[in-house]
């Protein structure tokens, strides 16, 4: 969709989607992961947990491995021999530890050691690995029991030391060329080699971080709600003049330019108020209509709040329910609401009869009077074209309260007879496809949007608002002087006395001796 835009002013078609497919940047990550953080952190704990669960649930096993040196028995004893043995024992160690596994190892360990299983069930709890370029054979069996363990990995070390030299000896001899010695017995384990309870909780982790990201990224993509500005930003050009953070109090409906005028949210308004200043320096917007896309998202409280902080300001500011579906603003300022703006629009009674002085302030207010039957026909008739610039006379600055977009058509009806739309946008309420339809119905009417205010943002992690509570602090009581202070100040005290008593005896003297001069006889 195109914009369009008038000298000085503002944008007025403002819809611009964000382009579909879009890549997500580094940005787009971190946003998500700070806004899902309690989503990945839940998922965190919770494989962590899984894996801790798991883990508590597997029976421990202990390891224990005993270790066997392979050697060649030559007859000459010469350097080539032994050459030729030790290559031969090297090659020869993997075949070595591969039957270590095998059937004719085990049967005499199962039967030494009374098992009742099979070699073959046996050999499942049974590793042998030849060390790379040595003769040496490393044997590690595992057991439920550590002492067991133990028995296991040298009942199969004895084993091979008988088995493995007989299969390598020739027929035609008694004595076989090869040795295999116990250089290593298998120990008792203290520690379980598994489950390993630190990698599975890493992993557990590791699994738990992985499917939080993917469930955020999948929720964000799914969350069409507006969340920020920068949600606010991918959906049209129209400036944020504001963002009301969340206020229990504020989305109750409290006035809290009255109620609260140095709060969060009045801050908030007032920054709306002076950025409305500067929309258009050129021609200051002055018949302003409040609405949303949907009910629920603040419109009338932020047209109520944005009229006292304008009548705050100075000048003489009318507030108007317009929004003659489900008005709000009477009960809202406890005022009379049974005469009001359809009263005026049926001819029934002037402007005077129905406008309504709001305490002490410079604010007047109109409140929506009977409902009518007909809101958008009202809302667009002469009559209200006819209202609207007699208030132009008497008033700087209209705030009309409109019901909002979606659901009816009187918010870009009244947008068209003003100088502007402010819309409201309710964080974590409004979805994306409604504000975008929203504003496309503005532009229809050729309306014009003054700003976006975001209300009920969570403001809490923002620096924004820091500056807010930069209020006068009470100054700290006096503190009483200590022992030794009191005994100083006493002294201090005592002397000024004395010096004043020194003082009035001096002027005293002084006098007595002035009294008592020489006589006129005497000169």
């Amino acid at each position: 969709m195109t914009s369009t835009s008038t000298p000085g002013g503002p944008t007025r078609p403002l819809a611009a989607p964000h382009p579909g497919g879009a890549p997500m940047v580094l940005s787009d990550h971190l946003r998500i992961v700070r806004r899902r953080w309690m989503l990945i952190a839940s998922m965190v704990l919770l494989g962590t947990l899984g894996a801790g669960v798991a883990t508590s649930l597997v029976e421990p096993e202990y390891s224990s491995t005993a270790q066997v040196y392979v050697s060649v028995q030559t007859q000459d004893g010469s350097t080539s021999s032994l050459q030729q043995g030790s290559s031969f024992t090297q090659n020869q160690a993997a075949a070595f530890a591969d039957l270590a596994s095998s059937p004719l190892v085990l049967d005499p360990v199962v039967s030494a050691l009374g098992l009742g299983v099979t070699p073959q069930s046996l050999s499942g709890r049974i590793t042998a690995t030849a060390k790379a370029n040595t003769p040496l054979i490393n044997v590690t069996a595992r057991a439920a029991d550590p002492v067991r363990a133990a028995e296991l990995s040298n009942a199969v070390v004895a084993s091979m030391t008988e088995v493995i030299p007989e299969l390598q000896r020739p027929l035609d001899s008694a004595v076989s060329p090869v040795k295999l010695t116990i250089t290593r017995s298998g120990q008792v384990p203290v520690v379980a080699s598994s489950p390993d309870a630190v990698t599975n909780l890493a992993i557990g982790a590791f699994v738990g971080l992985a499917v939080g990201l993917g469930l955020a990224v999948l929720r964000s993509m799914l969350d069409t709600r507006i969340h920020g500005k920068e949600d606010l930003a991918r959906l049209t050009r129209s400036p944020v003049l504001g963002v009301v953070g969340f206020d229990a109090g504020l989305r109750g409906g409290p006035l809290v330019m009255a109620t609260d005028p140095h709060g969060r949210s009045a801050e908030a308004i007032r920054q709306v108020r002076t950025n409305l200043q500067f929309v258009n320096p050129d021609a200051r917007p002055r018949q302003i209509v409040v609405t949303s896309a949907v009910p629920g998202e603040g419109k009338s409280t932020t047209a109520a709040n944005l009229a006292l902080a304008l009548a705050e300001a100075g000048g003489r500011v009318l507030l108007i329910d317009a929004d003659l579906r489900r008005p709000s603003i009477a009960s809202m300022f406890g005022l009379e609401g049974a005469a009001g703006l359809t009263t005026l629009l049926i001819g029934q009674a002037e402007v005077d009869d129905v406008v309504q002085t709001w305490g002490t302030s410079s604010l007047d207010v109109i409140t929506s009077g009977a409902i009518p039957p007909n809101p958008s026909e009202l809302l667009g008739s002469g009559p209200m074209t006819d209202l609207l610039a007699k208030l132009a006379e008497r008033y700087e600055t209209v705030v009309l309260d409109a019901a909002p977009l979606l659901p009816v058509t009187d918010g870009a009806v009244l947008t068209k007879l003003t100088d502007g739309a402010l819309f409201v946008v309710g964080a974590h309420e409004a979805r994306q496809a409604q504000v975008t339809s929203a504003l496309e119905s503005l532009a229809t009417v050729d309306g014009t949007v003054l700003g976006v205010v975001l209300n009920g943002a969570d403001v809490r992690r923002s620096a924004t608002y820091e500056y807010y509570d930069y209020t006068t602090e009470e100054q700290p009581a006096p503190r009483r002087p200590g022992i030794l202070g009191r005994a100083r100040a006493a002294r201090a005290a005592r002397a000024d006395r004395e010096a004043a008593a020194d003082r009035e005896a001096g002027a005293a003297r002084a006098s007595t001796a002035t009294s008592s001069g020489p006589s006129p006889d005497a000169a």
